[in-house]
């Protein structure tokens, strides 16, 4: 089924009774509410939660219903010189993101919010990459972000204009080398996209 990241930590929806404790607590999701949920994962003992029910179809829509669906897309952006383009944000790399605007297509937001969020211009797509899922916090309510993630490329040899106002605070390329450092001080959802990536 559908495993979604809360920060670093895991929901992961299922249909199957699965093996839980202390750290991995299970949660009957017809009978559970986005604060039971939010607030088991903000625990410090937590890795995990599990929400269950017994039909995907329903399971999907209690989780839609607690947790309201945001689309998403960015870009997994390499330059000619093979460096990969990172963001800095709430103390951890990223990769530049955001939510899909009414009536746009899924592949023009990705390019425009790369080029948003860090002045890279000139983008070409190359693939997609894996659909990921996240909860965030906007305005105090907790919503779903599904990201649509494609692969880029670019021979962009203009400065970079980190997008300050959404709280990136770099915007840099790095090596090929240097990821298996930058993933250890990264998110769940990016370390997934460049086990898909052979850089």
């Amino acid at each position: 089924m559908y495993k979604v990241f809360f920060n670093r930590k895991f929901i992961e929806l299922t249909n199957e009774i699965v093996d839980h404790n202390d750290n991995t607590p299970f949660f009957y999701i017809k009978f559970s509410n986005a604060k039971l949920i939010v607030t088991a994962l903000k625990s410090k003992k937590v890795k995990g939660v599990y929400l269950y029910h017994p039909n995907n179809k329903k399971l999907w829509k209690h989780f839609l219903k607690r947790f309201p669906l945001v689309v998403a897309a960015g870009g997994v952006v390499q330059h000619a010189n093979s460096k990969i383009l990172f963001i800095y944000r709430n103390n951890l790399w990223d990769m530049p993101k955001g939510r899909v605007e009414k009536n746009e297509l899924i592949t023009d937001g990705a390019i425009r919010e790369v080029m948003e969020e860090t002045g890279v211009r000139d983008l070409i797509l190359k693939k997609s990459l894996a659909i990921t899922y996240h909860i965030f916090s906007r305005s105090g309510k907790y919503k779903l972000k599904k990201t649509h993630w494609y692969f880029m490329y670019t021979s962009y040899e203009g400065p970079l204009n980190p997008q300050f106002e959404e709280g990136i605070l770099q915007a840099v390329w790095k090596t090929t080398d240097q990821v298996p450092k930058l993933m250890k001080n990264s998110y769940e959802n990016i370390k997934i996209l460049f086990k898909d990536l052979a850089l």
